[in-house]
């Protein structure tokens, strides 16, 4: 996700044409000795795991899609408790709320048995945050750091961006990624940040989202990536920002305290029984009998000089730029799933490339009424029509028919959000991250990704993904001048003639203020 809400951006752009009225600036970097991954693995537990999980002699990595929300948290939970060595959390959100606060007690519990625990939190929804941030940066053997951090008024989400408003240019880029690495020897990454709404835990909101976890090769590939990170200079030690604790005992009492409410996931109402096999990752790793996908994978994330604006035009060797040679060498057909997906005139020009050689393009987004950005969702609506004359089957998913299916999750009376970020190729090659097909994660947000090549586990996700189902499909009026969603199938079938379940006030909202934000924003 790009922005939860684009409040907050539209503020920043005011601040900016304000002539940027702020003047807080970041203090300087002090030098800290730099950290890695660990090579000696293999005699970890999870290390020994991955290892007979996979075939003898094999440089193949392995997989296990994580689509239901529980059991991808569990999975979190049991890497975090079986870690012995290193533990290493990477995200672009990491919320003070039951989730988030349990992930934390798991990590510090970690950091108490002697594994070296390193957390990189980007620093873009960390208002309000720093007691409880400060308070397990205490912990022994635990270390925090920031991405990119506003310097000042960090309690306020407004006050931040004032503060930071001369400085929009920098704060404007923000780190996305989405990884967690136990031992250097299995990884969990994907599209969830940590947070209620993540994990089907939310009142109001709820997300479908994918994650997976490897093992293998490629976690020494991601690890590579995390360390990059870690050890860039566009992250701060967290009390460089933060003020620290008087004493490291009075803030480890501030943190049970603070987080003494949080609660171990429990399961809720039990997954269709076609996902039930991708439900046993945590049991699995507490019997020491992994399920994995053997395949050729390579994981890769945007560099970190992303952040001075270099790849603003051109993106070459960023993650968008590899998913999208690999769709350009599609020879039969390209699943694209995106909550957020402002095409441009390149990827338009890519799609009519595609339709001309025969190649099926299919894409999943949010509906107006589904979707958490509508100012992103406004700028997608100008190439929908575009997209449908070249040959695009769209899909958009509907809250209600999620809600009501169940298929995608059991949402309760929450609104069901697409938030996924997957591309299948040719029904064999899985790209699964963090990166949303817009023109923010393209230009402004570093990415995560990993491209996987295997048709066991391309048609273990087609088989699965219930999405269509609970979804409109978009076509074209007879006269081809407007746009209708149809729903069902049949006899049953509806067309609607307007954006599906959405209020004429917001459709205003959306088409006046789509031409006040720059589409290279969203």
């Amino acid at each position: 996700m790009a922005f939860r809400s684009r409040k907050g951006l539209l503020l920043m752009l005011l601040v900016a044409a304000l002539g940027g009225q702020g003047c807080a600036t970041l203090p300087e970097r002090a030098a800290t000795p730099a950290s890695f991954a660990i090579s000696d693995f293999d005699s970890t537990f999870l290390g020994t795991l991955a290892k007979q999980s996979l075939p003898p002699e094999s440089r193949l990595s392995g997989f296990e899609l994580m689509p239901v929300a529980d059991a991808a948290y569990a999975a979190r939970i049991e890497l975090c408790q079986k870690a012995e060595r290193t533990l290493d959390l990477q995200y672009y959100l990491l919320q003070g709320d039951n989730t988030g606060k349990f992930l934390m007690r798991a990590a510090r519990d970690a950091a108490l048995r002697g594994v070296r625990v390193r957390i990189l939190i980007d620093d873009y929804y960390t208002a309000g945050e720093d007691p409880l941030l400060a308070s397990l940066g205490a912990t022994p053997n635990l270390e925090i750091q920031i991405f990119n951090p506003f310097p000042a008024w960090r309690s306020s989400s407004t006050g931040r961006f004032i503060a930071a408003g001369a400085d929009f240019g920098r704060v404007d880029h923000r780190m996305h990624n989405k990884l967690l690495v136990a031992d250097n020897a299995m990884a969990v990454a994907g599209g969830r940040n940590i947070a209620d709404e993540y994990f089907m835990r939310a009142a109001e909101n709820n997300f479908v989202d994918m994650d997976v976890l490897a093992a293998g090769p490629v976690v020494q590939e991601l690890s590579s990536i995390f360390d990059r990170y870690w050890n860039s200079q566009y992250v701060y030690p967290l009390y460089a920002i933060v003020s620290a604790p008087v004493s490291d005992a009075a803030a480890r009492r501030a943190f049970e305290a603070l987080t003494a409410d949080a609660v171990p996931p429990t399961e809720t109402v039990p997954p269709r029984p076609e996902l039930i096999q991708f439900t046993a990752v945590a049991r699995d790793i507490q019997a020491r009998h992994l399920h994995l996908t053997a395949a050729e994978a390579t994981a890769f994330a945007d560099p970190l000089d992303k952040v001075t604006g270099k790849y603003a035009d051109d993106r070459s060797g960023t993650v968008r730029a590899r998913v999208a040679q690999a769709m350009r060498a599609a020879q039969q057909s390209v699943l694209v799933i995106s909550p957020y997906f402002v095409p441009g005139k390149l990827g338009l020009e890519a799609m009519q490339g595609l339709s001309e050689r025969g190649v099926r393009l299919t894409l999943i987004t949010n509906s107006l009424a589904s979707t958490d950005e509508p100012l992103a969702h406004g700028a997608y609506i100008e190439s929908r029509a575009e997209m449908l004359k070249i040959g695009v089957n769209i899909y958009e998913l509907s809250p209600t028919l999620a809600q009501k299916g169940r298929k995608l999750g059991q949402f309760g009376r929450s609104l069901g959000r697409l938030h996924a970020k997957v591309a299948v190729i040719d029904e064999r090659k899985l790209f699964v991250g963090s990166m949303n097909l817009d023109e923010r994660s393209e230009r402004l947000n570093t990415e995560l990704g990993m491209l996987i090549d295997s048709p066991d586990l391309a048609r273990q996700f087609l088989q699965m993904s219930a999405l269509t189902e609970s979804a409109y499909h978009l076509r074209l009026s007879a006269d081809g001048r407007d746009i209708e969603w149809v729903s069902g199938s049949g006899p049953d079938a509806e067309v609607v003639k307007a954006e599906p379940e959405t209020s004429w006030w917001l459709r205003f909202q959306v088409w006046l203020l789509s031409d006040v934000i720059p589409a290279s924003e969203l």
